[in-house]
């Protein structure tokens, strides 16, 4: 492999992480929003408040979210090994 075949496979494994990782952060952060938000407005400031609820909620954006992450990850392994088989 080239130098610019690697950068290639490299950014593409980056931008394949991205995608696969953006779901269950994206819920994360939004739930965690919410209950910061929640924490403010009643003034309850208990750390372990929000780790439950988060907990469960990226749980359950893993169970969702998981034949789509599967196939993204498929898709970038078969692009990686047409590429080690055409040399």
């Amino acid at each position: 492999m080239t130098g610019p075949e690697v950068l290639d496979v490299a950014r593409d494994a980056i931008f394949t992480l991205i995608i696969v990782s953006a779901p269950v952060m994206l819920v994360g952060l939004a739930v965690g929003l919410v209950i910061s938000l929640f924490q403010a407005l009643t003034q309850i400031q208990e750390m372990t408040i929000a780790f439950v609820p988060k907990i469960l909620a990226i749980f359950m954006s893993l169970i969702v979210a998981l034949p789509f992450m599967a196939e993204k990850l498929h898709a970038e392994m078969l692009r990686i090994a047409a590429r080690i088989v055409s040399g």
